[in-house]
């Protein structure tokens, strides 16, 4: 991934590159710097795809889940 796509994946996150960094336990000045020059490492792509499915997951669970909490009490 480039690291333009990396920075609008980022953005489908809704992620900083520092809150990324912090995630991941990453310098995000390495991150700004190598990976513009050299692209992404091959992990960072699946580890942002499945963020943003545990994020909609999350936010499934928020919406309903919770409702059905209410009801049962």
């Amino acid at each position: 991934m480039t690291y333009n796509e990396f920075k609008q994946k980022l953005k489908e996150c809704n992620l900083t590159i520092k809150e990324f960094a912090n995630i991941c336990g990453l310098n995000p000045a390495n991150i700004s710097g190598s990976w513009k020059k050299n692209g992404t490492p091959k992990w960072v792509d699946v580890f942002l795809d499945n963020y943003l499915i545990a994020k909609n997951i999350d936010e499934f669970c928020e919406k309903f889940c919770s409702d059905k909490k209410a009801d049962n009490e």
